[in-house]
């Protein structure tokens, strides 16, 4: 079962590779990984995404809890979270294919973000349905490259994880 988890830490060197540690010492694959800097300074948002059953995974969460520089850390439910993946895309063109590619990428409402005689790059941003479906209609143009982000995920409405920790 995909699970996805949002953890709060610190901003501190050696932090991730102690994180990802956990998750390889139980013999766990990150599916995907996104960090970056949070709402508040000092501290950064890790959004894991992992495919494991639910016990296994609560023994990880308990070890993350137990490193020093981990804040607070909260299971996404897929019901009530905004997921949202990046990718950007190198695809073959030829003068033939250029229109149905220009034409593919519209209706995704993707951007293209570069162009070459030879080569359009595509940023395409959604969900991961959203970003899978256009890279299976250009896959036949031929994909010379890409670039994607980890998932990034986010709790709807106006809770934060951050609120939970520190009061204003």
């Amino acid at each position: 079962m995909t699970h996805v988890l949002s953890l709060l830490v610190e901003d501190k060197p050696g932090l991730l590779t102690r994180v990802a540690g956990l998750f390889a010492r139980r013999g766990f694959n990150i599916e995907s990984l996104a960090v970056g800097a949070s709402e508040i300074p000092g501290l950064s948002r890790i959004t894991v995404v992992v495919d494991v059953e639910e016990l296994p995974l609560e023994q990880v969460t308990k070890q993350l809890n137990k490193l020093v520089n981990v804040i607070k850390i909260v299971e996404l439910d897929p019901v009530q979270t905004v997921e949202r993946e990046h990718m950007l895309l190198k695809v073959r063109v030829d003068n033939t294919t250029r229109s149905q590619i220009l034409e593919a990428a519209t209706l995704f409402r993707a951007r293209i973000v570069d162009v070459a005689t030879d080569a359009l790059v595509i940023e395409v941003t959604g969900d991961t349905a959203k970003v899978q479906a256009l890279l299976r209609v250009l896959e036949p143009y031929g994909i010379k490259e890409i670039a994607q982000s980890g998932l990034l995920a986010i709790g709807r409405g106006s809770k934060s994880i951050t609120e939970r920790v520190f009061k204003n």
